[in-house]
């Protein structure tokens, strides 16, 4: 049975890392290597609810992985940090 990829900056120090939420960080993750977006965006482009997206977004933040610019609403992009996927390294 093949083991499900997740998205290298899914996987987060600070809390544990369970099936449901590596998906969730990965679909975020997913839609922002395309381009930086708002959490509205980010919810319809990833079909994860609202509330989800901000709860994992903010968890990303305080790893170091995505920030979010300031304004009406805020855009959120990543940041560079943390593992690279091998998939865009060549």
């Amino acid at each position: 049975m093949p083991r499900e990829a997740y998205h290298p900056n899914a996987y987060l120090t600070e809390v544990k890392n369970v099936k449901r939420g590596l998906q969730a960080r990965t679909k975020i993750l997913t839609a922002l290597d395309r381009h930086p977006y708002d959490a509205k965006t980010i919810a319809k482009e990833a079909e994860i609810h609202y509330n989800v997206v901000i709860h994992h977004l903010r968890l990303l933040e305080t790893e170091g992985i995505v920030e979010r610019k300031r304004g009406r609403p805020n855009v959120w992009e990543l940041t560079g940090l943390g593992q690279k996927s091998l998939v865009n390294a060549f």
